[in-house]
């Protein structure tokens, strides 16, 4: 019998499967940060939702813990690094809402394409006014989906059966997977161009943040309606506020703010826009499934079973050798993806020198799990990440080579369409970034980063340079490497804040600037 700690509600269900099972299910409600770090000593496992923040104090202080359930999909409030030092799994239910979110977008698309609250809101208020809230049918329309993930095809499968034609914009997902949920894969402005409704499910990134702005709302098809249940700030809302007033976009429906709570916006004001307080995964059902869910893997966490949502994994069930290489392996992930920003048919990951007699099989699931947490809100983990490389139509390539020409005694290189990025241990333990789209670098850690790929000639840095002066940036670390064929050089530049969307737009137009690319968190 272990003691579980639950702080916040779940299903009663769940709480009694895990009594069942023999266990004491301490419930304490509405805990403080100083009362949990009280209340968490002796527990071994911990339930919590959104609202409680599982720091590194608390785990330091959970010295019995062997498990942190999240009844819900997100993990930001628990510090998975720090539990993953600790030997702690951390554990959700990832796919608890899907559902509920994509019924709650089909319920947007229906309001917004019939009017239902403005007639619902005029009628009680006293008046009678079909004329002024005639609709439009669904069927034979062209829905633009941005977005192909979970939520993003439940919304394709259930928008085809009213009879919807399906364009959809995924850099991660192949045509093929495409084209088997009935949707054309295209370029994001030619979707824009096509669709008499659009819906967003991307996950919120450097790249994706305002990527509805005003520039592309001008892109849009005349009389489009949007609607947004993924994540506040990917529209930009006072953009939208001026596309809906001038007549473009006929309307928007929108459960996400780029603030919340929020209850100002520029959008509330338009009669023709339906607003709900991110109601996305608020059912009953979702609620349900999360408890009995987050109930059963911290179930199998205690009994030392398989557990299949698990979002982490301790370093000491990975093989001594490949330790050290875990965290290099998925920032590289992570920095292949955020520079390719769209998958290819193939990914070659390549172990050299004494890395490659080794048992690398982690290591090609962390490269993995780090490319996916770039183009998913869904945490993604060591057990999940070959299930999305699959549903997005990705074969991913481990091979072995005993030695090369790189100078390294160990070195992990990805290889996949246009980019590559490699990387290895230093002899003091370090891991380091060593080589850029074949272009020697080595690249600084930091959480905030403009990658750019030039011309090689004089005056390039300096143009740079100018532009990050004059928006207010601080470069901290800068970075140049060049390519062995010669012709063209890489520049990585830090900062102590984000790159903001105006300065990467200005580098980009710059003339010698091949390519930009702003970085967060790889």
């Amino acid at each position: 019998m272990a003691r579980v700690l639950v702080t916040e509600e779940i299903a009663q269900g769940g709480l009694d499967r895990l009594r069942a099972a023999g266990h004491d299910v301490d419930v304490r409600l509405g805990l403080g940060p100083e009362e949990l770090v009280a209340a968490v000593p002796g527990a071994a496992a911990l339930i919590v939702r959104s609202a409680t923040r599982v720091t590194a104090e608390v785990l330091e202080a959970g010295a019995d813990l062997v498990v942190v359930g999240r009844a819900g999909i997100g993990v930001d409030n628990v510090d998975v690094p720090a539990a993953t030092r600790r030997g702690v799994m951390v554990v959700n239910a990832p796919q608890a809402n899907i559902l509920s979110a994509a019924e709650h977008t089909m319920a947007l698309l229906l309001a917004q394409a019939r009017n239902i609250p403005q007639a619902h809101g005029a009628l009680v208020a006293g008046r009678w006014e079909r004329p002024r809230w005639e609709g439009i049918e669904l069927h034979a329309k062209v829905l633009g989906v941005i977005g192909l993930g979970r939520v993003g095809a439940l919304v394709a499968q259930r928008a085809a059966a009213f009879g919807m034609q399906l364009v959809a914009y995924d850099p991660y997902i192949s045509p093929e997977r495409a084209r088997q949920m009935g949707a054309e894969l295209l370029p994001l402005d030619e979707v824009l161009a096509r669709a008499d409704f659009l819906t967003v499910h991307l996950p919120k990134t450097p790249e994706t943040a305002g990527l509805l702005g005003a520039d592309r709302l001008g892109l849009v098809k005349p009389g489009v309606r949007i609607v947004n249940t993924a994540r506040g700030g990917i529209i930009d809302e006072k953009a939208l506020a001026e596309a809906v007033s001038d007549g473009r976009v006929a309307g928007a429906a929108l459960d996400v703010f780029e603030q919340e709570p929020t209850t100002s916006s520029p959008l509330f004001e338009l009669p023709s826009v339906v607003v709900t307080p991110h109601l996305g995964a608020s059912t009953r059902e979702a609620q349900d499934k999360a408890g009995m869910t987050i109930a059963e893997q911290v179930e199998l966490a205690l009994a030392g079973d398989f557990v299949p949502f698990a979002v982490n994994i301790a370093a000491a069930d990975a093989p001594e050798g490949v330790r050290p290489w875990l965290p290099l392996a998925e920032r590289l992930g992570r920095l292949w993806a955020a520079l390719a920003r769209e998958l290819p048919a193939v990914l070659d990951i390549e172990f050299a020198g004494g890395l490659a007699d080794l048992d690398t099989r982690i290591l090609t699931l962390a490269v993995q799990k780090g490319l996916f947490s770039v183009s998913t809100d869904e945490p993604v983990s060591f057990v999940n990440a070959p299930q999305l490389a699959t549903e997005r139509g990705l074969a991913v390539r481990a091979t072995s080579a005993s030695s090369g020409s790189s100078g390294y005694a160990n070195l992990l290189t990805l290889r996949g369409g246009e980019h590559a990025v490699a990387g290895t241990m230093f002899s003091d333990g370090s891991p380091r970034v060593v080589m850029v789209d074949d272009h020697d670098i080595e690249l600084p850690i930091s959480r905030w980063m403009l990658m750019l790929h030039n011309d090689d000639r004089i005056g390039m840095v300096a143009a740079v340079a100018a532009i990050v002066a004059e928006a207010g940036l601080n470069i901290v670390d800068l970075k140049l490497g060049r390519s062995a064929a010669g012709g063209s050089a890489m520049m990585a530049l830090s900062f102590e804040e984000p790159v903001p969307g105006q300065v990467l737009a200005a580098v980009r137009a710059t003339p010698g600037i091949l390519d930009a690319v702003a970085l967060a968190d790889v």
